[in-house]
C-alpha cells in the first residue's frame, strides 16, 4: 500500500497485487468547520504512518474504484469521534471501508491560539487499482 501525506511517502509492507494499487489522498486535508470567533486556527494533521483504511479485497477483485470525501471530527487528543460521508465514491462498499478506516485514524489535533480543540476537517479517500506514481524528488 502506498500512502501520501503532505508530499511525503510511506510504503506498506508486502507486495501483494492489491496493496500496491491503493492511493489514499490524505494530502488534501482541509478544515471545514471550527470553533467560532477570532484567533489563529491550525487544522488537524494525520500522523505519519497512521493508515487503517484498507481497500476491500472483494471489491478489488471486481475492479471497483472511486473517491469519497469524508468529514471527520478530530477531538483534542487526536482521535476521530465522528465520520460522515460528504461525497460518495459511488460504491457503498468503498464508502463503508473509508468510514471504518477513518474512525481508526490518528491526528495531531487542531489548535486555536495554541490550545488543542475539537474540529471538523475534510478527508479525501481514493481507491484505485492503478499504481500511483512515485515522487522523484
Amino acid at each position: 500500500m502506498q500512502i501520501t501525506l503532505k508530499g511525503g511517502e510511506a510504503r506498506g509492507a508486502g507486495g501483494s497485487r492489491w496493496s500496491s494499487g491503493i492511493f489514499l489522498g490524505l494530502a488534501a486535508l482541509f478544515l471545514l468547520v471550527a470553533c467560532g470567533g477570532e484567533g489563529e486556527l491550525e487544522q488537524p494533521v494525520p500522523l505519519y504512518g497512521s493508515n487503517p483504511i484498507e481497500y476491500p479485497l472483494d471489491l478489488w477483485d471486481e475492479g471497483a474504484e472511486g473517491a469519497a470525501i469524508l468529514r471527520v471530527r478530530v477531538d483534542e487528543r487526536g482521535h476521530v469521534d465522528s465520520v460522515e460521508v460528504a461525497e460518495s465514491s459511488g460504491h457503498e462498499g468503498l464508502d463503508a471501508a473509508a468510514v471504518a478506516g477513518a474512525r481508526e485514524l490518528r491526528f495531531e489535533p487542531g489548535r486555536k491560539d495554541g490550545k488543542r480543540i475539537r474540529m471538523w476537517a475534510t478527508l479525501p479517500v481514493e481507491f484505485s487499482t492503478r499504481p500511483t506514481p512515485v515522487d522523484q524528488d
